[in-house]
């Protein structure tokens, strides 16, 4: 087996994780990871970053959801790097993927953009006070 993937539900999956370790060499790296961002968060985001991208310039420029989600992103710490693209003409935005993201984490770089888009005259299509119904987070 030369990669495996768990999710633990409960003692069956913990037992069956245990059972792994013992299975798998010596340098063998585990990763352990909260729980990734929910379907209802990231439709959340998504509607967002249109609401920004729709209405808001930043430096003078218009920009897609998707470079506003990198914009966001960093704002909140993650890792961007601009690396240089093949043809060497261009840069192209290199980093974490949201998808990535636990829910916490998710939680943070959403409530980060509410704040940001109060400051910014920003009229959301799902207001803040449907966070907890949209996401299943609390506010």
């Amino acid at each position: 087996m030369a990669r495996a993937f768990i999710t633990l539900y409960g003692i069956a999956e913990r037992q069956r994780a245990k059972a792994w370790i013992d299975k798998f060499p010596v340098l063998t790296r585990i990763e352990f990871k909260a729980a990734k961002r929910t379907l209802p968060q990231n439709a959340r985001l998504w509607s967002m970053l249109t609401d920004v991208a729709t209405q808001c310039e930043h430096a003078g420029r218009r920009y897609t959801p998707d470079q506003w989600k990198v914009l966001f992103m960093h704002a909140c710490g993650r890792e961007v790097q601009f690396i240089p693209a093949l043809d060497s003409a261009t840069f192209i935005p290199w980093g974490q993927s949201s998808s990535d993201l636990s829910k916490h984490e998710m939680s943070d770089l959403i409530e980060f953009m509410f704040a940001w888009g109060a400051d910014h005259g920003v009229v959301w299509s799902d207001p803040p006070s449907d966070l907890k119904r949209s996401t299943g987070e609390a506010t």
